[in-house]
C-alpha cells in the first residue's frame, strides 16, 4: 500500500478589517427612512443602550425611545445621528432638562 500525500494550502493569515461601531452608548440617532418602515409608526429619536456582535459584516446596536417600553435591534446601516442641543449650546438634553445641577444660596432642591 502506498501513502498518498494531500497537497497543504499554504498557511497564509487572512487579515479582515475588523467593522467597528461608529455610534456610541448613550448617543441619541433616528432609524432611517425605509423599505418597510412607516416613519409615523417610528419614535422620533432613540438612544444607543448597548453596542451588539456584527450581523454579516454590520454592526448592530440596541436602542430604546423614552416613549416606549421595550427596546429594538438596529443596524448600523438604518440608523443616523441626532444632534438635540442647538448649535453652540454645548448643553446636554439631560442639563436641558433638568438644570445644571445648581441649588438655590439656601440649599433648596427646586422643581
Amino acid at each position: 500500500m502506498t501513502a498518498t500525500r494531500i497537497p497543504q494550502r499554504s498557511e497564509r493569515s487572512i487579515r479582515r478589517e475588523a467593522a467597528t461601531h461608529i455610534f456610541k452608548v448613550g448617543q441619541t440617532v433616528r432609524l432611517k427612512d425605509g423599505f418597510l418602515v412607516v416613519p409615523s409608526k417610528l419614535p422620533d429619536v432613540c438612544r444607543i443602550t448597548a453596542t451588539l456582535p456584527l450581523r454579516g459584516n454590520v454592526p448592530q446596536y440596541r436602542i430604546r425611545s423614552d416613549d416606549e417600553r421595550h427596546e429594538r435591534v438596529a443596524t448600523e446601516d438604518s440608523l443616523e445621528p441626532v444632534n438635540l442641543s442647538p448649535a453652540g449650546s454645548g448643553a446636554t438634553l439631560i442639563e436641558r432638562t433638568f438644570g445644571h445641577g445648581h441649588r438655590p444660596k439656601d440649599g433648596r432642591l427646586t422643581s
